[in-house]
């Protein structure tokens, strides 16, 4: 080779590596890594320097699919978040000892990578422990079998599996440089979680524990704050943070230390047999507005995003499968108004002061009886305030720098310059979607009934069905029996009864069981004789049956069955389910304790031990299809096939019609379903007034009827040929009576008045208000666009959303209304006079509108 050609080739080399750099950043695939520092003082987290107020929304990950993560992101974002926070769940990353599980809903560094993509935060709750009415709340099952372990507590067995994992995901995200000092999004990380509510538990030991984590965090040199959340002795520099549904008297356990605010509690999670229960946006809205008001500098809401318990990931006990949790945005990804948009607005306000708040303490005021101020001073002449009215009751106008300003009770207004107020907690003016089944379902949903579907069928007989069963003296506990394999434990027994002994009967059989919980069939010679249960609050129940036996023998067969593992409270993980006691009266000998005796005990059904809900049985000779459907028979596995509804709305499956069990879609589990257990009659607060703290019970809507009916099949497990569904019911229903819902669209509903504020995101700190014009703003799902009108009124209209009707006053708009917002995803009306006409002129008028989103 000669000089010449030498060089020549040495240009051609560097040539095609340039291009080949050139192509891997053109693809996104080379990326330089922007460093960010994350620290903090007694004001805020500091980020590259600068404090920062931030607002923060829990979304867990596992409890959606990895294809509407981007969407459930993107709202959050657009909501005003600047932060996402959630869990790891140990048990579902490492169900086997030392085997690891990253993929689809569980792959963490996507979702992580997802969140960074679209420009947020991220607070990394590792724990390991999760509470999160998760199932065991997130241990893995075979942590509780390691003999002498003890979890959450000075225990040298705990302690080393706990460190292990806590490294393990901070590994994880260092090598996908996840954090911020990589240039990720990760600004925060969480060890342990909610301890301070059961410390006094482990006594000494507890304290020592603590002490050990924090260390253990700190030593893992992740470059972010760590947080320890409701931990009074978190030591430094770990901080301290409150959870509850009002934070605003929190103080860190140090000067040093910024007040956040970890889990702000938006509704409740939902649980068989109990009401469905929610939280008033203007509450909410109050409760964030009062922290920031007395020096709060980081919140995030739990949930924002609550999603669904998939599976058998639902803590108990009896949690339900929709973990709605009444968040802004709700359990199928729509926009849960006006929660979304009211807090938006708030948002932007709090955020319109963020300079001011980072930069001073604050000047408190008194305006009167349960009235106050506090005010940022940046400088003597530029200031933000809060005027708050925290009486449950009276509102208030108050005298403050000289201005008077109207204060309804429970309520707190934003200025942020000291004089216009921008945002008031009480006055709602962001749209509103009718969210009542029974007044929209009409227009919003396509329902296809499957009782014309083509059924197969598995009847499951009581009792032992394998030759995995064995023998043992006296009754097992179920968790420690069936190691969570399956929500099922057959206990059965024979019982002879002699022709003496059935002459001498004077009285019927009685068994008398008792049971830790959570809910158990009684078979007596393979008939059902009864079926009893516990509930959230306490499983255990006593089930009381009075029994037929006949001369010979009788075999007693009893299925306990769990729903969801304890996932809270001090020893949570060894508090034990199953049963507990027999005992037989009736016979010969007045009571008979069977409690001691010999038992033969199967772990789970055999429907699952077949693995009926998969797809590769779907065609197997096992099903029977001949004959009648046997109805409401308890044990029974249904199969059949549908087809996935046009659209891309959420879909879901009435259960309505069923008793209790669960169902599978493709193979993939949707969940538990209880549709026969009914909350309470009475307790129902809807409307609820919003003034006066709120707590869990406060709120209530659905009296009488079930937690949940509707269960949410996500659109990516579903195929455009058939799909399989496959039903197991334990106590009895009607399959013909599912049906497979899919939403079309949404009605939703604004009301502005004239002299309600303009909407904040119009205001511009030293301007003011682009216009003094309010406006009425609606808007569709993406993919949606108004249809139509339903119902316009601008003068006194009367009634919400779902039933508005003209007043008085009144002035037809429809025309402008039908020019304005017809066929578009989104449109914004002013609320003027010179634009709707003046029906009554010395009246203070509102808009009212209901139109109809389809996609």
């Amino acid at each position: 080779m000669t000089i010449i050609s030498a060089v020549e080739s040495s240009k051609s080399m560097l040539l095609s590596a340039l291009v080949f750099a050139v192509l891997l950043f053109d693809c996104g695939l080379f990326q330089t890594a922007v460093s960010t520092s994350v620290s903090y003082d007694s004001k805020a987290l500091i980020i590259d320097g600068k404090r920062r107020i931030l607002q923060s929304g829990s979304v867990h990950y596992p409890r959606t699919t990895p294809d509407v993560w981007p969407d459930i992101v993107g709202k959050a974002k657009e909501g005003g978040l600047d932060v996402i926070e959630t869990y790891v769940f140990w048990n579902y990353h490492e169900p086997v000892r030392g085997e690891y599980y990253f993929e689809g809903r569980f792959d963490l560094i996507r979702f992580v990578k997802e969140v960074h993509k679209a420009g947020l935060f991220v607070h990394l709750r590792i724990g390991p422990y999760a509470c999160a009415e998760w199932n065991y709340g997130g241990f893995p099952m075979w942590l509780h079998f390691i003999p002498g372990i003890q979890f959450r507590t000075k225990n040298d067995l705990f302690q080393r599996e706990m460190e292990r994992f806590l490294a393990k995901i901070v590994r994880m995200m260092k090598d996908a440089n996840l954090f911020a000092s990589q240039g990720g999004p990760i600004i925060l990380a969480q060890v342990e979680n909610e301890y301070g509510n059961v410390q006094a538990a482990y006594g000494v030991d507890g304290a020592l524990y603590i002490k050990w984590a924090a260390e253990t965090a700190v030593g893992l040199n992740t470059s972010v704050p760590w947080v320890m959340c409701v931990q009074e002795d978190a030591p430094d520099p770990v901080i301290n943070t409150c959870n509850g549904f009002y934070c605003d008297g929190f103080t860190p356990n140090s000067p040093t230390k910024p007040s956040m605010w970890t889990e702000n509690y938006v509704g409740w999670f939902l649980a068989f047999g109990y009401a469905v229960p929610f939280r008033p946006v203007e509450d909410l809205a109050f409760a964030v507005a009062r922290f920031f008001e007395r020096g709060g500098t980081f919140q995030n809401y739990y949930m924002y995003f609550g999603g669904t318990n998939f599976g058998r990931t639902a803590g108990g006990p009896l949690v339900a499968t929709s973990y709605d949790y009444d968040a802004p945005i709700n359990e199928y990804g729509f926009l849960n108004q006006p929660k979304w948009g009211h807090l938006r607005d708030l948002h932007i306000a709090i955020k319109l002061c963020e300079e001011r708040l980072v930069d001073a303490n604050a000047t408190q005021i008194s305006l009167g009886e349960n009235l106050e101020a506090h005010v940022y001073y940046k400088s003597s002449d530029d200031c933000a305030a809060f005027l708050a009215n925290y009486g449950n009751s009276s509102d208030a106008t108050v005298n403050f720098r000289g201005k008077s300003y109207f204060l309804p009770a429970w309520s707190v207004s934003i200025l942020p310059d000291c004089l216009n107020v921008v945002f008031n907690t009480a006055k709602v003016t962001s749209q509103t979607a009718l969210n009542d089944e029974s007044l929209a379902r009409d227009v919003t949903m396509r329902e296809s009934s499957l009782s014309s579907a083509s059924w197969s069928w598995y009847k499951e007989d009581a009792g032992v069905w394998g030759n995995s069963s064995f023998q043992a003296s006296g009754l097992l506990e179920h968790i420690n029996t069936t190691k969570d394999t399956s929500d099922c434990l057959w206990y059965t027994m024979s019982i002879d009864v002699d022709a003496d002994n059935k002459k001498s009967q004077t009285n019927e059989v009685g068994l008398l069981i008792g049971s830790l919980g959570h809910a158990a069939l009684l078979f007596v010679n393979n008939q059902l004789a009864a079926f009893d249960y516990g509930n959230h609050d306490d499983a255990s129940f006593n089930l009381s049956a009075k029994v037929e036996f006949h001369s010979g023998s009788n075999t007693v067969d009893i299925l306990s069955m769990m729903v969801g593992l304890q996932n809270y409270g001090p020893w949570f993980d060894i508090q034990g389910a199953g049963i507990r006691s027999v005992v037989l009266t009736g016979l010969k000998d007045s009571q008979k304790d069977l409690s001691s005796a010999q038992w033969t005990y199967q772990v789970g059904l055999e429907g699952e031990y077949l693995g009926l809900q998969n797809v590769s049985l779907a065609n197997s000779s096992i099903w029977a299809d001949e004959g009648a459907l046997p109805l409401n028979r308890s044990l029974t596995w249904y199969k059949t096939a549908f087809l996935a509804p046009e659209g891309n709305g959420p879909i879901s499956l009435n259960l309505s019609g069923m008793g209790k069990g669960q169902a599978w879609v493709n193979g993939l589990s949707i969940g538990r379903y209880w549709s026969q257990y009914l909350s309470s009659s009475s307790g129902c607060t809807e409307p609820c007034d919003y003034r006066g703290t709120y707590d869990a019970s406060k709120c209530l809507k659905k009296c009488g009827q079930p937690a949940q009916t509707l269960y949410h099949i996500p659109r990516s497990w579903l195929q455009q040929s058939e799909n399989l569904l496959v039903i197991h019911e334990e106590l009895g229903g009607d399959p013909r009576s599912i049906s497979v819902v899919a939403q079309i669209g949404q009605v939703i509903c604004g009301h502005v008045t004239e002299d309600d504020l303009p909407q904040a995101d119009t205001w511009e700190q030293g301007v003011g208000f682009a216009s003094i014009t309010p406006q009425l703003r609606l808007a569709c799902e993406t993919g949606q666009q108004i249809d139509s009108i339903r119902f316009e009124s601008f003068g006194n209209p009367q009634g919400s959303c779902g039933a508005l009707r003209t007043g008085p006053c009144h002035a037809n708009v429809s025309s402008y209304l039908k020019q304005e917002c017809v066929g578009k995803e989104r449109c914004s009306i002013p609320i003027s006079t010179d634009t709707l006409g003046n029906p009554c002129p010395n009246l203070n008028k509102a808009l009212a509108v209901e139109a109809l989103c389809l996609g």
